[in-house]
């Protein structure tokens, strides 16, 4: 009768699988062998510390030694004090007079001075301290009313030599102005005059008229006469 064999139990086909398996095994012995080491039971430290062992320990002295000051210092040698007998001839020392006669003292004339006045720049018309006396204004005793009156002048001037048809011949409309700004110098005239306005020629209408103004007697400050600046306004209107 013949045997039948069953395939699950045919270990030939697991043969491979079985020697890898070997293999590793005798691989794995071998490296535990090679790295399995003994030692003497009396090469073995137990960590254990005698008292006997330990060596005393010095300890530093940490008191700091007091040291003696230095001794004070020897006393000043006394002064020696020489003893001159009487019948012994000493030199004396004389002292001259600083004092000065009257005989000696010189008279110093005066000296002029000469050092250069100090220059004083322009002031404004409203701070000078003694205002530009204009001509007819002569009577008037207070700075104020000269102010006043000069203002007055000026203004009444302005109005008759002013061309106020220009503002018809531009084509202008409603209220016109020029602002002119003009300098009374230290002789009493009128120089450095400048205008300005919404159109050229009424610039220079303006530059025109305050350039006639007379000369006058010229402002003063601290006493002494000064450039004067004087700003004027002028306003007119045209008639649609």
């Amino acid at each position: 009768m013949e045997s039948k064999k069953s395939e699950k139990a045919d270990l030939s086909k697991k043969s491979f699988l079985f020697f890898q398996l070997g293999l590793a095994f005798m691989l794995a012995t071998s490296l535990f062998l090679i790295e399995f080491k003994t030692y003497d039971k009396e090469d073995l430290d137990t960590g254990v510390v005698e008292l006997d062992m330990l060596d005393d320990e010095d300890v530093p002295i940490t008191e700091q030694l007091k040291t003696p000051p230095p001794p004070p210092p020897p006393p000043p040698a006394p002064e020696v004090i020489e003893v001159v007998e009487d019948d012994e001839e000493v030199e004396e020392t004389i002292i001259e007079s600083t004092e000065t006669s009257m005989d000696e003292i010189v008279e110093v004339e005066d000296v002029a001075d000469i050092g250069e006045e100090e220059e004083i720049d322009d002031v404004p018309f409203s701070s000078i301290q003694d205002v530009p006396i204009f001509p007819g204004c002569e009577k008037e005793k207070t700075n104020e009313d000269r102010r006043n009156c000069m203002s007055k002048k000026i203004q009444n001037f302005v109005n008759k030599k002013f061309d106020t048809s220009l503002g018809s011949e531009l084509g202008l409309s409603g209220v016109n102005r020029v602002y002119v700004r003009f300098k009374i110098d230290k002789t009493g005239k009128v120089v450095d005059v400048q205008a300005r306005s919404s159109h050229p020629r009424l610039t220079r209408e303006g530059e025109r008229v305050v350039g006639q103004l007379p000369s006058m007697k010229p402002g003063k400050q601290r006493g002494r006469a000064v450039g004067v600046i004087y700003t004027l306004p002028i306003t007119f209107q045209v008639q649609d």
